[in-house]
């Protein structure tokens, strides 16, 4: 087995059954443990730490944020070089051998049995537990929070972006989110599909959301200015009223229902 029997469960979940609000969070990439069975992958703590180990910052501003809109916010404990929640597991890419730039020798030529291996007991659970908290609605009105974060430096270029909404051009909540943002930071600083973009890459938003015809928002948020948990909770302060703008310019619920 991968996970030992006092190992933490993959899925961390912060309000759970909350429901003041249409907002479901999710946190793919939350968390930063590697199995014990796995040790450090091969890698110096220094790296593990760095951002191609987890998103920086978005385990304390998804629970600060949960609170503050009486939403439930489900995160990943293990870090997504064990991985990744936000990608299809199919795709060789989901368990990455280099992560900008750094080989993870842990990850290096997997056998398929050691790839099943975390799907069923990472990616698998992590997943059916958003699923569970989305049908528990009941025909709620529901939208979904992908919470993410970015670094601030990628590829020797310094990003200029403090927010990025991603998004297909299908989602109201997103579009009304990204002008409340430019509303009161400004255009250079708010990006549209940057600093990346929503393609077919992604897996989480398409294959909760599509289905169940909800609508969407995948927040991304400069890693150094939730780096700590006080900046983190003071920008889940900053944040939840503008989420809550964007929701009433959609007239106070999301385009999509669940249930």
């Amino acid at each position: 087995m991968l996970l030992g029997k006092d190992e933490p469960l993959p899925v961390n979940a912060v309000n759970a059954g909350a429901s003041g609000s249409p907002f479901v969070l999710i946190g793919d990439h939350a968390g930063r443990r590697t199995p014990a069975s796995l040790g450090d992958l091969g890698l110096p703590h220094e790296e593990l730490a760095r951002h191609i180990g987890w998103d920086i910052g978005v385990a304390e501003l998804g629970a600060a944020l949960a609170f503050l809109l009486d939403s439930p916010f489900i995160s990943q404990a293990y870090s997504r070089l064990v991985i990744d929640c936000n990608r299809d597991p199919s795709r060789a890419d989901s368990i990455v051998e280099v992560g900008d730039g750094t080989t993870v020798p842990g990850n290096v030529g997997l056998s398929d049995e050691a790839r099943a291996e975390r799907v069923a007991e990472i990616f698998a659970p992590y997943h059916a537990a958003i699923g569970r908290a989305l049908d528990a609605r009941d025909g709620q009105p529901t939208a979904m929070i992908a919470v993410h974060s970015f670094t601030p430096v990628f590829g020797g270029f310094t990003r200029p972006w403090r927010f990025g909404v991603l998004h297909r051009g299908d989602s109201p909540l997103s579009a009304a989110m990204l002008s409340v943002l430019r509303e009161v930071e400004g255009e250079a600083v708010v990006g549209d599909n940057q600093p990346y973009a929503m393609d077919t890459v992604d897996y989480s938003i398409p294959h909760h959301c599509d289905a169940r015809g909800l609508d969407y928002l995948e927040l991304e948020v400069r890693q150094d200015l939730i780096e700590t948990a006080e900046q983190a909770e003071a920008m889940a302060e900053y944040l939840a009223p503008l989420l809550i703008e964007a929701l009433r310019r959609l007239g106070d619920e999301p385009s999509g229902h669940e249930g």
